[in-house]
């Protein structure tokens, strides 16, 4: 510590050194009346959400988190769990969104670390609403294993999902960087069991591609039962990675439903 700084300083900066290790902020827009929370696909880096930053309605301000072993935090190991993603996460999410509203967006992978989030804030802590895309709700499990195939089996699974720049697929120096996060990624949802009977307290919109190979529309809906509160599920024209269609139309529904008077509440 230096000389002439307090604990208090020092732990302030520490926590705000720890935020910005895991929530990115593209646009800062300290006026916004409230802050969308992205979660990352497998794979995925807090990159993915910085079209939304410039995007959305400037009365939304997009937040991103930035899983470890990718980008900026490459050297760092993955985590292959996601209650424990969730747990190493939630001083940096509190920090940002402290004082004010704010919701959570996950896509597949992001969308089950989101709702185990969601599962961590209650009360006064509570998000105002919880979007889960591209997955199914977390008691209807598939027995999938692809985080087990060799090198070139999961080049040609992320192909066959056509969520990774094809590019970085036929490039073996590209590859060799982010096979792995890929795997521990998807290792930790492909193992992920939520607790029987988990729900949250919070409204729940679920939405989906009418094509989605890794969730029907039935799995899709079966996130109703994972809330005590209204639901909602909005289905867009597309495969796994719609979002990249529909972009335009996904943030005016979300920035809608950020509204104060939003129907689902």
């Amino acid at each position: 510590m230096s000389p002439t700084a307090s604990p208090g300083t020092a732990g302030r900066a520490g926590a705000s050194a720890d935020t910005d290790r895991w929530i990115r902020r593209f646009r800062p827009r300290p006026e916004a009346a409230v802050r969308l929370v992205c979660f990352p696909h497998a794979g995925g880096s807090a990159g993915t959400y910085r079209p939304w930053a410039e995007a959305v309605d400037p009365s939304v301000e997009i937040l991103a988190v930035q899983y470890p072993g990718r980008q900026d935090r490459y050297r760092e190991p993955g985590v292959e769990n996601i209650g424990e993603l969730a747990d190493l996460v939630m001083p940096a999410l509190r920090s940002a969104v402290a004082g004010g509203r704010f919701a959570l967006f996950g896509h597949s992978l992001g969308a089950a670390l989101a709702f185990e989030v969601a599962r961590r804030l209650t009360g006064g802590e509570s998000p105002d609403l919880l979007v889960v895309s591209g997955r199914r709700a977390p008691s209807l499990i598939r027995q999938e294993a692809y985080h087990r195939l060799d090198d070139a089996g999961l080049a040609e699974h992320l192909e066959h999902l056509s969520g990774t720049d094809r590019r970085l697929l036929a490039d073996p120096e590209a590859l060799e960087m982010i096979l792995p996060a890929i795997r521990s990624d998807l290792r930790a949802i492909e193992t992920y069991r939520s607790a029987p009977g988990a729900a949250v307290d919070v409204p729940v919109l679920a939405l989906t591609g009418d094509h989605d190979p890794w969730t029907t529309l039935l799995e899709a809906a079966g996130w109703s039962a994972h809330t005590t509160r209204g639901f909602d599920l909005r289905v867009f024209h597309g495969e796994h990675f719609y979002l990249a269609e529909h972009q335009a139309e996904v943030l005016q529904l979300l920035a809608r439903r950020l509204s104060p008077v939003s129907e689902l509440r």
